[in-house]
């Protein structure tokens, strides 16, 4: 797809650019064509290529596990229940050593987190060119496969834990006890007003770190895997290397995705093991 563009930069965009829906200027609904149309639209604009692809593999995820669930027997596990037991062991051994509480909700979670995460991730390792041509033929512009590179998919999911962060806080130690968590440490109670501000915006970087955290990594990824594609469109010695190069990096992105949905689960279970925990 790249020789199609006038330059590398019009490829970089169109590959960067999500498939929007919003209110136009003129008061109409429709798809954005292009970046500043898709920012003119303002907040309540929808990324629906984010959406479709995270709630699609979410549905997956589900199904998957579900059906391993139906079909478990008590003999020696194989094929999808072997992988299925291996990884809900992986999830309860993490559990077990982050969480120091009693939470049913914990270890769900927690599963939910890595697996819903890491298929997001792992939309990455499919080559950038194939899913929006084929959408381009079907008259679908733009095309984004890879949610996690979506700042509304991952603030989405981050803030849904510091929702349940906030719940537990307040549940286990009482609105005053949290209260007194943020204000009377961890300098004398006289000093309530520089504990409150800088235990606050250690509360509120919670959120923001886990987000940006796994949306950086995973779009710096994707910026790479477009800019090696870029390579297709020279020689096809330029092109040869590409692939080569393509092919390395796909292995060493396996460990990335991995990587990066193992720390959005581990970070999760440590904040809600804080929330649950009394401070004195």
């Amino acid at each position: 797809m790249a020789s199609e563009y006038h330059s590398s930069g019009e490829y970089i965009k169109h590959h960067l650019q999500n498939l929007t829906y919003g209110q136009h200027a003129d008061g109409t609904w429709g798809f954005a064509h292009g970046a500043e149309e898709a920012k003119a639209m303002g907040f309540w604009a929808i990324n629906v290529d984010s959406m479709l692809f995270s709630i699609g593999l979410g549905v997956l995820f589900l199904f998957f596990f579900r059906m391993a669930a139906k079909r478990a027997t008590v003999g020696v596990p194989a094929g999808l229940q072997n992988f299925v037991e291996w990884v809900i062991e992986f999830i309860d051994s993490t559990v077990r050593g982050s969480f120091s509480h009693r939470n049913a909700l914990v270890a769900p979670l927690a599963l939910t987190v890595f697996m819903w995460v890491f298929l997001m991730n792992m939309m990455d390792l499919i080559p950038v060119d194939w899913l929006p041509y084929v959408a381009s033929m079907a008259g679908v512009p733009y095309l984004k496969v890879v949610p996690s590179t979506d700042p509304n998919v991952t603030f989405g999911m981050s803030l849904s834990i510091f929702v349940l962060v906030l719940y537990y806080s307040v549940k286990m130690k009482g609105a005053g006890g949290f209260f007194s968590e943020l204000a009377f440490q961890p300098f004398p109670k006289f000093l309530f007003p520089v504990n409150l501000l800088l235990e606050g915006v250690g509360l509120i970087a919670k959120p923001i770190s886990l987000a940006l955290r796994l949306f950086g990594n995973m779009y710096a990824g994707e910026m790479i895997f477009i800019l090696i594609a870029l390579m297709f469109g020279g020689s096809w010695i330029l092109a040869l290397f590409g692939g080569a190069l393509q092919w390395a990096w796909a292995v060493f992105h396996i460990l990335i995705i991995t990587l990066q949905a193992f720390i959005f689960m581990t970070l999760t279970i440590v904040y809600l093991d804080m929330a649950h925990a009394e401070h004195h």
